[in-house]
């Protein structure tokens, strides 16, 4: 196999869940975790990278894409940790990489699963006050009454990811923004999925965010190497978590990349940044004499 070449494969879940994934590249296998609001081809260029040193596996997340499941209010961030497992049983990987919820998730992955070797993860969103209850109350009833308008923006809004002005808009102006947004972009080509098909996945996002929230010390067992990633350009209080992951993990170092912003992963922001770091984490070569020092800005 080349390592251009992309093949679709899939693993069903513990609960019967079928989980798609696209798998490229030579070389040991590494899974990349999906945060909220895409899906497996918003890591196509990051892979791409990869792909010349690794068997890169884009693990869809549940709820989207390739891996179709409806939310319901018992989901459990266990079943999105089954879905991780499955697929590492299928392709022998034992390293992830995570961004954002995804991120949330590999780490609960490495402290409940022993097939796991090492992660990296890219801002993690660890809210020190908690997630706004409140908003995330009324962003689950927008999806839920398909105000797919007001829905975008409070989910921007309850990530805490929206930029500064959208935060003061009267509702009905975000509403009618958050719409127009929704309408140009589904116009984008290729094969993603478009925003207002992955709005009804973010539940899975918040849920499984607001389910840990609080129990970041819970990580300082999570004895495999690893590598914290975050970018220079994006909110503080996902710097701050990066920081705070840096203290409580007993085998972490952190890099903080120039001018990246929480999208660094993704195909829109500076995927050949991140790649080269997790090249050289994730190398079999890698041996504790060359590792870097355990905070580094570049």
């Amino acid at each position: 196999m080349r390592p251009s070449d992309i093949s679709r494969r899939s693993v069903v879940s513990r609960d019967g869940t079928t989980i798609g994934y696209l798998r490229q590249g030579v070389g040991p296998a590494v899974v990349l975790v999906q945060g909220a609001m895409a899906d497996v081809h918003a890591y196509r260029s990051l892979a791409s990278e990869l792909a010349a040193s690794f068997t890169v596996i884009s693990a869809e997340r549940r709820g989207r894409g390739l891996s179709p499941r409806g939310y319901t209010p018992d989901h459990d961030i266990a079943r999105d940790v089954e879905d991780l497992d499955a697929i590492m049983a299928a392709t022998g990987a034992t390293t992830l990489f995570g961004l954002s919820s995804g991120g949330v998730i590999v780490l609960e992955a490495a402290r409940t699963l022993p097939r796991v070797e090492r992660i990296a993860i890219f801002e993690p969103p660890f809210y020190e006050n908690g997630i706004d209850r409140a908003r995330l109350e009324q962003l689950f009833a927008d999806i839920d009454h398909r105000r797919s308008g007001a829905a975008l923006i409070g989910a921007l809004l309850t990530a805490g990811t929206a930029p500064g002005a959208i935060a003061h808009l009267p509702r009905r102006l975000a509403r009618v923004l958050g719409l127009a947004v929704l309408t140009s972009q589904a116009w984008a080509p290729g094969p993603a999925s478009s925003l207002r098909q992955l709005l009804p996945g973010v539940r899975y996002d918040f849920h499984d965010v607001a389910q840990v929230e609080h129990r970041i010390d819970q990580y300082g067992t999570v004895t495999q190497p690893t590598l914290l990633l975050s970018g220079t350009k994006s909110p503080r209080f996902l710097r701050d978590a990066v920081a705070r992951l840096g203290r409580i993990l007993p085998d972490a170092k952190r890099v903080e990349l120039a001018g990246l912003g929480h999208d660094g992963p993704w195909n829109t922001g500076a995927p050949r940044s991140v790649a080269t770091e997790l090249t050289s984490f994730f190398s079999p070569t890698r041996t504790i004499d060359d590792s870097p020092t355990p905070y580094r800005r570049q």
